[in-house]
Order: C-alpha cells, then structure tokens, then sequence
C-alpha cells in the first residue's frame, strides 16, 4: 500500500468517527496548551520579580552589619570598604527619612532617601521626566530633589509638569529636577530622593548610613569580591554571628536562589499540567483501541484481499500521528 493510500484511508476512518476524533484532539489541546501555559506563566512571573525587585543588577552588593558594641556605618566606613577591598567600582550608602511634604493645597507624607554619588546608576534607575541628580550634586548638599511616580501623582496630579517647580518638606524648599520610576514594591507609597548630606542636615538630623550598596567592576570575580568583604568587616569591626550581624550578598546570589526556587515551582506545575497531556494521549489509546475492536470485518477483508500486517498496523499510526499532531498544532 503506498503511502498516498495510507493517507486517503486515514483521513477517511477519522471523518467518519469525527465527533469521537473532535474530543480525543481536545484532550491533546488541553493538554498542550496546559503545558505551554504554564511554562510562560512561571517565565512572566520570574521576570515580575526579577524587575520588581531589582535584581537586574548583578554586580550589584547590598552590605549590612553591626558589631558588639553596636556601632553604625558612616560615610567614613565606606571609604574605607572601597579602600580596603579590591574590586568595587565605587561604594554609596543611603538613608531613610519621613517628611511633610506640600505643594500648594496638596500636602501628603513621603519617604525620603539621601542617596549618595553612584546611587542611581547601581540600581539602574532612569529619568521620566527631567533628569536625576548628579554625583556632584549627591556628594554635596544640594536642595534639589526627584520624586518618583507615585510621590510626583499624588503631589502634582498625573498630568502636570512637576521639573523645576518647588516643593516644601518639613517647610523647607527644595526644587524638583526630575522624576523617576516608582521603586517600593508596597504600591501607594511614595519616595522623594536627595542627596545624603541634605538628607541627614534637614530631615533624620544624622549621617548615619542605613543601607550600604556597592558595585563590583566589571572583570572581577563577584564571589570573591563578596567574601574579602566580608572577611574584611570581620576583622575591622569585630562581626561575626555570635556577637554582631553580618549581610554582604550579590544581586547575582539572590537572582540565583530565585532561579533555583522558580525552576522547582515550574517543574512542579509543568508536571500537573502534564497530567492533561497524559489523559489526552490515554484518550487516543481508547480510541485507537476501539477502532481496531470496532473494524475487525474491515482487517480481515483488508487482509483476505493481500494487505500485509505493517500495512495495517501503519494506517492505525497514522491516524494516531494525524490526531496528535492536529491536537500539537491547535494548543501550540
């Protein structure tokens, strides 16, 4: 029987049991479609993450520490970690602060970040509008401010040009020069950025560093980086897991661990879905199983007539192949 044959006799035995084939295709595109949905819905996922919280930045370090005696980092302790440990491009540190802030008849409570030179171009942050302060005005005390999306709406209204105008905080003008993405994970929070030195004169009245956040050059060894670190602030102020707390971990680290968490979650989904797929092709083994039971006079007249046993068993493949792949094609 050659093969033109094959597909005439196959795709006539599936026309006439077509409502039997339309639910055994079904079951197939169920099945795939359950798959390939839930494999982008972990990709979609995984990037929300990754882009909501920032780990873009690989060569990002975020470090925290305290000793015994409790002490706290200045700007002082930060020179001397980009001093004494090779490999950083340059490390900033920051502070978190509370103000009243007003413009005209609105008035709202904001975060506010002194940030320090370098800041912005660590956690990749980029102007919406205007344009975001520069090193020399973050290594100063400048009273220039930008406020993110969620400060800049609730400030200034969705539509209304905000650069360059004024603000009060704490009833002290600052001069708006730009606005930037919103970067709180809590939505409806909003965040005024400045620089450190301002920050700490006019809003939490200390220089004391909150969050230190460091970059790694470009050739260097991430891992090794992180580690001289924290050998480093071991021996300089005392820490270790008994008498202080210690945290220097890489944005690469943490996008790791989440690789790692997401690929179990999607092993684990991609495995429920797959159930679907596996009902489905069950559903064509029924089906098959019943044709063969249900054409036996067809089988033994096609054979009385000189057809080979392949022959047979391959217009029953075929139709197998035919359902399958017209299953594959819909859900795909």
């Amino acid at each position: 029987m050659s093969f033109k044959d094959l597909l005439h006799e196959t795709f006539s035995a599936l026309a006439a049991n077509k409502g039997r084939t339309a639910l055994t295709i079904l079951g197939i595109v169920i099945g795939i479609a359950a798959v390939i949905a839930m494999t982008s819905l972990i990709g979609g996922l995984k990037q929300g993450l990754i882009s909501e919280l920032g780990l873009e930045q690989s060569r990002m370090v975020n470090i925290m520490y305290s000793g015994a005696e409790g002490q706290t980092s200045s700007l002082e302790d930060l020179r001397m970690i980009q001093q004494n440990v090779e490999g950083y491009e340059f490390v900033t540190g920051s502070q978190y602060g509370s103000a009243k802030a007003a413009t005209g008849t609105k008035s709202k409570d904001v975060s506010v970040m002194g940030v320090g030179p370098g800041f912005f171009h660590a956690m990749s942050m980029k102007a919406t509008a205007g344009r975001l302060l520069g090193d020399g005005e973050l290594a100063g005390d400048s009273m220039c401010v930008v406020l993110d999306s969620v400060s800049k709406r609730e400030l200034f209204g969705e539509d209304e040009d905000c650069v360059g105008k004024t603000i009060k905080l704490n009833d002290v003008d600052y001069e708006v020069v730009g606005v930037t993405e919103s970067s709180n994970i809590m939505a409806g929070v909003g965040s005024i950025y400045m620089p450190f030195n301002t920050c700490a004169i006019r809003v939490s009245g200390t220089y004391e560093v909150q969050s230190i956040t460091a970059f790694v050059q470009e050739d260097a060894d991430i891992d090794d980086v992180v580690e001289r670190t924290k050998e480093y602030l071991r021996k300089t102020y005392r820490v270790d897991d008994e008498t202080g707390y210690l945290y220097v971990e890489s944005m690469k680290s943490i996008q790791e661990e989440l690789d790692s968490m997401m690929m179990a979650f999607q092993m684990l989904m991609t495995a429920v879905a797959s159930i679907s797929l596996l009902v489905g092709g069950i559903g064509i083994m029924n089906m098959m199983l019943t044709n063969v039971t249900e054409r036996i006079r067809e089988i033994g007249l096609r054979k009385a007539l000189g057809a080979r046993n392949r022959d047979i068993t391959r217009q029953f493949l075929l139709e197998s192949v035919a359902v399958c792949l017209v299953g594959g094609i819909i859900g795909f």
